[in-house]
């Protein structure tokens, strides 16, 4: 019995293998190998991340970033290397797709700087493709200010600078190209705003600065607000008795400013009147900013004092958060719900500024290029950087004696700008210089037009201007030349324009351009004004930093070799007071 079940196994098996083999003659193909064809070309790379242009913004000196790559091939892929800077970080010659490859890791040493990443995949015939793109790393913000905590510049985010934290969204507040300072500013939206809580911005003193470009519609609302929560009355929130509240009312078709702050018990109001009063709707951006101490209250439009009154004494009880362009939820009691206006350069200080600081904010809205020499020919405005003629350098010290640096200038050596962006009917400069008495004349700034008569010693003054210094009887006498278009005017102080080289000192100038007048300045004080019709720009497409050249150069101003630092640009005709806040 046993012997006949064995051969009805072997009998079963048997048919079952038959079976199979039928199978697999009858529509199932065996695997087989197939020729890939030739090699139709090289392979295609795609880096996702980051993008071309990519700038990272964190308070850390080093930071990460993502990448992100595709890779592909018609055949196979042999290997992909990611470089940095001509460095390789990562490297793959083991996929599980032999034709295609997509990965995605974080790098996390990326330095301050302009930085090029590059994927490079090869393929089987030895076909090379390499992808590229440049991104930056940004140093961390450095406040501008003693005791500033707190910096929104709203450049396409709600971020603050100092924390690096962003604020919270409520509703849908947006952005507008029609920025105070920069490429956008906060645009307000109906029941929107912005939150940011209070932690590391509250103490005994508080300032806050900003601009405001104001819509009447609503013709009230509420601005910033710090207050605490008003338990009693949920929906219509009006607790005083901590915090502050900045916010605007119509007045008669004007718009009125008014602060309100509680000191724990009652609450002070700062309300200016007619003097605190400005017309909406004008397009025009205008500047405020008010200040808390132990002893009194000060509110500011355009650098003027339009209230300023006694107090004991802010209380925070309370105050968890900071509300953004709107008095809600925390001061809606009176209706003062969200702006509509655009805001821009918003600024929290945990001291209280003084008005010569608030002007000086107020100043630095209408600048057009900021190059503080720290390491780099860079413009912080535009993050655009000068071109080296020579070998410009550094000094490794700065006007106020701090860790900076400054510009060191050399033989045959300045950098060049364009000037696309700074040329407007009113037009100033503003720098320190440690002065070199070698050589004994040279220029510092100008932007002139090209003198085509005399290429090797231009000197063509009918538009532009020229800023530069000479020899005069062992002083260095600085003067101005501007040019309206058809002629030239010269602002020469005379005795009252010399500065003492070689000192090792900083000295502070300036000069103003506007369309009925030019000033110049040192050390805050005016040593030539005079007027004038008002400056051309014809052919004047590039400014020269230390040196006359290659512009003016036909009564021998060449490069200077003095220091340079602090150099800034605005597009107005700075006031005395605005000079000195800038030199202060």
């Amino acid at each position: 019995m046993k012997l006949k079940m064995k051969n009805i196994y072997k009998i079963l098996t048997a048919i079952l293998v038959s079976i199979f083999l039928v199978s697999c003659n009858d529509g199932i193909d065996p695997i087989t190998a197939v020729d890939p064809g030739p090699d139709a070309g090289a392979p295609t790379v795609t880096i996702v991340k980051p993008s071309n242009g990519f700038e990272i913004q964190v308070p850390e000196a080093v930071a990460s970033v993502n990448i992100e790559f595709d890779a592909e091939d018609d055949i196979e892929l042999v290997s992909v290397v990611v470089n940095l800077d001509g460095t390789p970080i990562a490297s793959y010659n083991n996929f599980t797709d032999y034709r295609i490859v997509s990965e995605e890791f974080t790098y996390d040493n990326v330095m301050t700087g302009d930085h090029i990443l590059t994927v490079v995949a090869t393929d089987l015939a030895g076909n090379v493709t390499t992808s590229m793109v440049n991104f930056s790393k940004e140093p961390p913000y450095t406040p501008l200010f003693n005791g500033e905590v707190f910096y929104m510049p709203f450049e396409g985010s709600y971020t603050d600078l100092v924390s690096f934290a962003d604020a919270n969204e409520v509703g849908s507040p947006g952005f507008t190209n029609q920025a105070k300072v920069g490429t956008s500013a906060y645009s307000g939206a109906t029941d929107s705003y912005l939150t940011f809580p209070t932690a590391g911005l509250l103490g005994s003193e508080f300032s806050a600065s900003f601009w405001l470009n104001i819509n009447s519609t609503p013709d009230r609302a509420g601005i910033l607000v710090v207050g605490p929560e008003d338990t009693a009355n949920p929906t219509a929130q009006n607790n005083r008795t901590s915090g502050f509240r900045f916010f605007r009312e119509n007045a008669g078709g004007m718009q009125r400013f008014k602060l309100n702050v509680g000191n724990g018990t009652a609450d002070s109001w700062f309300d200016g009147g007619v003097a605190a009063d400005v017309a909406p709707n004008t397009g025009e951006w205008t500047h405020f900013a008010f200040t808390i101490s132990g002893t009194e209250c000060v509110v500011y439009i355009n650098g003027n004092i339009v209230k300023q009154g006694a107090f004991s004494g802010v209380d925070w009880t309370g105050c968890d958060f900071l509300s953004i362009m709107s008095g809600a939820p925390r001061f809606t009691g009176w209706s003062h719900f969200s702006d509509l206006s655009f805001m821009d350069e918003l600024r929290i200080f945990n001291v209280a500024l003084t008005q010569q600081e608030v002007i000086k904010q107020m100043a630095l809205g209408n600048q057009k290029l900021y190059m503080p020499f720290n390491g780099t020919f860079t413009d912080k405005v535009t993050d655009t950087d000068a071109t080296e003629v020579g070998s410009p350098g550094f000094s490794g010290e700065n006007f106020d004696g701090g860790s900076g640096d400054s510009y060191e200038g050399a033989t045959d050596s300045y950098l060049t700008f364009p000037t696309d962006n700074l040329m407007n009917s009113e037009f100033s400069a503003s720098f320190w210089m440690n002065v070199n008495g070698t050589p004994d004349r040279a220029g510092i700034l100008v932007m002139g037009p090209e003198d085509t008569a005399n290429p090797t010693a231009q000197n063509n003054r009918t538009s532009g201007f020229r800023f530069f210094r000479e020899n005069a009887g062992g002083m260095q006498r600085f003067k101005l030349n501007v040019g309206n278009g058809t002629a030239d005017s010269w602002f020469d102080g005379g005795t009252a324009a010399d500065v003492a080289p070689n000192t090792g000192n900083w000295d502070h100038f300036a000069f103003t351009i506007s369309a009925t007048e030019c000033v110049v300045y040192v050390n805050g004080n005016v040593v030539k004004q005079g007027a004038f019709s008002g400056v051309d720009w014809t052919g004047c497409d590039i400014l020269s930093i230390m040196s006359g050249a290659p512009r003016f150069t036909g009564w021998s101003h060449f490069s200077d070799l003095s220091y340079m630092d602090d150099l800034r640009i605005f597009d107005k005709a700075l006031t005395q007071t605005e000079v000195q806040s800038l030199m202060n």
